[in-house]
């Protein structure tokens, strides 16, 4: 099993999929659109045109990107595009959604351990409130902190440094807690550790560095680092 090479000073959490299970948003886009795949497709959108947005300096809000993308899924469906009272109902859920089983059991093991935490998340600072608050998870975290202020999305390597800099932390005494190659790789590729959570359906970037650490569940992330 792999080990930490030094015991990080802060430990920074993504927040969608990592923390939040995504299933009620999933089903409920699922139905929407009568595909199965239909929220994956919407997914990956969000976070390609979230990267575009990035490259081209050309920011808009997630939710914004959220918006266009069920418009860009409707089409590629060959179905009608939704009213946007629709599509706002739709996408309000984002702020509904229970912690994953496992993650109220591994932060309570890293608080209790002295860890200090916080979040980045691509979503809007007014979002993660909302999310943390409905998920019962904020009293774990120092802050919880968003890309907004930035306008950069993550796997950006100046998300991960500013969120460094605002906890006065050297990247290489953080580490990334999050559950999708795409986000350990930008994290350690700006000087970042990572630990990798393998939720079902997600991987590692195999052209990325391995991440610090890798485990089924944050209570066997959490046990790596109490060593």
């Amino acid at each position: 099993m792999p080990i930490a090479p030094a015991r990080p000073q802060l430990l920074i959490f993504d927040v969608n999929e990592t923390l939040l299970d995504l299933g009620k948003l999933q089903l409920a886009i699922n139905q929407e659109f009568k595909s199965e795949t239909a929220f994956k497709q919407w997914f990956a959108l969000l976070l390609q045109y979230s990267l575009v947005d990035t490259v081209t300096g050309n920011y808009h809000p997630f939710g914004q990107i959220g918006d266009g993308a069920l418009d860009m899924l409707a089409q590629a469906l060959g179905q009608p595009a939704r009213p946007a009272p629709r599509k706002k109902e739709l996408l309000a859920l984002i702020a509904e959604l229970p912690p994953h089983p496992d993650v109220i059991p591994g932060l309570t093991a890293l608080q209790k351990a002295g860890f200090r935490m916080v979040t980045l998340t691509n979503s809007p600072d007014a979002t993660v409130q909302k999310q943390m608050a409905y998920a019962g998870l904020t009293g774990f975290f120092e802050q919880l902190l968003s890309i907004d202020s930035l306008q950069r999305y993550k796997p950006h390597p100046d998300t991960y440094r500013t969120a460094c800099e605002r906890l006065r932390v050297a990247p290489a005494q953080a580490m990334l807690v999050a559950a999708h190659g795409w986000d350990t790789a930008g994290a350690q590729l700006a000087g970042l550790q990572a630990a990798f959570i393998a939720r079902p359906g997600q991987q590692t970037y195999p052209l990325a560095p391995a991440p610090t650490l890798t485990g089924p569940t944050l209570p066997d992330i959490a046990r790596q680092l109490l060593g």
